[in-house]
């Protein structure tokens, strides 16, 4: 079967370090932290004060207001971010391409914020006072379903729910769609607005979040002295489209996708698997699919989410794989910065993945201080660098076991 090959021409970014993809780029190369003082919740609830919050964020500059008040607001980012994507890629969705555009952006959880302001109405006032929208605004599908209908896309449509693995999956999955011939153009990442008083209250008693109260500090991948992620939201949309539409088009391309792999740990449903054993077989996976020698990959954009066992893992995950090559590539978090998006912490990192490879720069892991024995890697500390980048490896790994990696490469 002729496989069709797949680049990406748009891009679009709400996040943590900047609500657009160039000021996100600008501020990741220049190691700034989007990490604060949590204000979304109330800080004395918590053991977890610091938390990497959108800022700025006018729901009203991409769509109706009275629309915005029947979204989520992870909804809101997919929109806006949608909305971003595919003015960069210079894309008119119309009746004649509208069939073969298909949406497909994941979120690990949804419309949390709703889910929880309902519930407490419902406690006070009964189901009388609960809103028409209530189930609309909640559903994790409903991204990539108010996508669809504010872009008029009416291809395949879907949604992908793995945890912190979701954006990677949704933007794998997309591609391939395209590759076997089903849409010509896909709207694809992930989206997440976890910013609420459960989200918070899960995490700190699973105790995966980060306790440490200095905001710039808190969020430390591969350090020694790491103690927990830092939670994040936003919404990362890439436009992928056949290497023959966006030809025809005269579109820019950023970049081509190669490579997916997908596998599950079958371990434990929060604990990596031992070795990172599943993530090694997610990774051998997307460098088999994109037909790739392991020598190929310059750099690999970490899942690296500053918890124990994570960073553990993955680097010796990345010494199986790669071999003596590993001590030749560079790995870095770029959730040092921006915090652990959840499902749209694979969608973002892509992004930053592809820009890395257009500018020929390696993005840092900020607050790498104390070398952990155990992850001995160049994981680019503190300042990015220069560096002619031909493929990029982008890792993702939720909970439930889901490992994720996707290959990028210079068109």
């Amino acid at each position: 079967m002729d496989t069709k090959r797949v680049v990406i021409t748009g891009m679009g970014a709400i996040s943590p370090v900047g609500n657009q993809v160039e000021d996100m780029w600008k501020n990741i190369k220049a190691g700034v932290s989007g990490v604060d003082t949590i204000t979304k919740v109330d800080i004395d609830d918590y053991p977890a004060k610091v938390a990497a919050e959108v800022k700025d964020f006018d729901p009203g500059e991409y769509m109706d207001k009275k629309e915005a008040r029947r979204m989520d607001p992870f909804t809101q980012y997919a929109v806006a971010a949608s909305y971003m994507a595919v003015q960069d890629a210079d894309l008119t969705i119309d009746e004649e391409n509208a069939d073969r555009t298909g949406v497909w952006i994941g979120s690990g959880i949804g419309g949390m914020n709703t889910y929880e302001s309902q519930f407490e109405t419902f406690q006070k006032k009964g189901y009388r006072r609960v809103s028409p929208f209530f189930i609309p605004m909640m559903i994790p599908d409903m991204a990539a379903g108010q996508v669809s209908i504010a872009l008029g896309a009416k291809g395949i449509n879907s949604c992908t729910v793995t945890a912190c693995a979701s954006g990677a999956n949704s933007i794998g999955d997309a591609f391939k769609v395209i590759q076997r011939g089903d849409a010509d153009c896909m709207i694809t990442g992930g989206t997440e607005a976890p910013m609420n008083k459960m989200s918070f209250a899960g995490f700190c008693s699973a105790r995966a979040l980060s306790f440490n109260d200095d905001p710039k500090t808190a969020s430390r991948p591969f350090d020694k002295n790491r103690d927990g992620f830092v939670m994040g939201e936003g919404a990362g949309i890439l436009v992928l489209e056949s290497l023959e539409s966006a030809k025809k088009r005269g579109a820019k391309i950023y970049g081509e996708i190669v490579g997916y792999g997908s596998t599950g740990d079958a371990h434990h449903v929060t604990a990596p698997a031992p070795e990172g054993e599943g993530a090694v077989r997610a990774m051998r996976q997307a460098l088999a699919d994109g037909k790739l020698d392991p020598e190929t990959i310059d750099y690999i954009n970490a899942h690296g989410t500053s918890t124990e066992l994570n960073d553990k893992f993955e680097t010796m995950a990345a010494k199986q794989v790669f071999g003596d090559h590993v001590h030749k590539l560079a790995m870095s978090s770029t959730k040092s910065m921006t915090g652990h998006l959840l499902g749209a912490a694979g969608a973002i990192e892509a992004i930053i993945s592809l820009k890395a490879i257009n500018e020929g720069i390696l993005p840092p892991t900020i607050n790498y201080e104390t070398p952990d024995p155990e992850c001995d890697l160049d994981y680019v500390p503190n300042e990015s660098r220069k560096k002619d980048i031909f493929a990029v490896m982008s890792n993702s790994l939720g909970f439930g076991g889901h490992n994720a990696s996707l290959i990028f490469k210079k068109y």
